[in-house]
């Protein structure tokens, strides 16, 4: 037995560019989903899914991140005097959320380089790793799914999401063959990093939700970098996937991409719409647009 899944990887040292200028000051990772900040939305999976530890691999300029789960003595007393305890519970909720650590990123060397630069915190276990641009909707949450995907077969586990075509170059793929008693699951027998539509092995993409072994950072030290110098995550997963069984899970729930303006527009008005207090008067609000 690979042993529990107890900790959370989050790679957050990125520049973020897509979003300049609202990100030349601020982390991506802290840009407001309704009023919650993306990486809040990928954190809260996490407890949902049993994790009890997230470490966050930060960069220069992501001092906000570290600000918003702490513990915010000024805000909290304030809160308590003007009697707003509903909003002095939500803030303790931030704080209270979860065990995070923090480790630097000096340079933004690729997603396999962040999750390298965990190995001392995360230690001799398997481990997750969550991506904040990939913000996924549903009942039983993402992770919490793949923690049971990984329970029953004891290998990493990648998460896939079906995308078209035209759109696979932007993605890592998988090659896989599904298994006879459960066809969300697919053992993998290559791993693709951006292939053209007609080079593509399947069009199931790699989405921002991994379950990996600790053997991950052996084949990622050992990992060259590829002709932008970094270290690509896929490459070190196509080194382990000849060392032992790996899986894709399609998951179940909706997938907003909130890496980019129009996935992150969309996003926003679904979450808002769902909500008790804004859903209804948002949607008379929209309804009302000569569009």
């Amino acid at each position: 037995m690979l042993g529990r899944v107890r900790k959370a990887v989050f790679p957050a040292a990125g520049l973020g560019t897509r979003f300049l200028p609202a990100t030349k000051a601020q982390p991506k990772e802290m840009l407001p989903l309704v009023d919650k900040p993306i990486i809040q939305y990928v954190i809260e999976e996490a407890v949902a899914a049993g994790l009890t530890n997230i470490i966050i691999v930060t960069g220069r300029g992501k001092n906000a991140i570290e600000d918003h789960f702490d513990v915010s003595y000024e805000l909290e007393r304030l809160l308590q005097e003007r009697g707003k305890t509903d909003l002095l519970e939500q803030v303790r909720a931030v704080s209270n959320m979860i065990n995070v650590s923090y480790v630097r990123q000096g340079e933004a060397l690729g997603l396999g380089h962040a999750v390298l630069v965990a190995r001392d915190l995360v230690g001799d276990e398997p481990f997750a790793v969550m991506l904040g641009d990939d913000i996924i909707d549903n009942k039983t949450p993402c992770m919490k799914q793949m923690v049971q995907v990984f329970e029953k077969h004891q290998g990493p586990v990648i998460a896939v999401h079906q995308v078209p075509r035209d759109e696979i170059s932007a993605y890592g793929v998988i090659d896989g063959v599904a298994e006879r008693d459960d066809d969300r699951v697919y053992r993998i027998n290559d791993l693709v990093e951006k292939p053209s539509a007609a080079e593509a092995p399947s069009d199931l993409a790699i989405i921002g939700r991994y379950i990996l072994t600790p053997d991950i950072f052996e084949a990622l030290a050992t990992t060259p970098r590829d002709s932008a110098g970094e270290i690509q995550l896929t490459n070190g997963l196509r080194t382990l996937k000849d060392q032992r069984a790996m899986y894709g899970y399609r998951f179940e729930g909706v997938r907003h991409d909130a890496g980019n303006k129009l996935g992150f527009l969309k996003a926003t008005v679904e979450f808002a719409l769902k909500r008790d207090d804004l859903g209804g008067p948002f949607r008379e609000y929209l309804k009302g647009l000569k569009l």
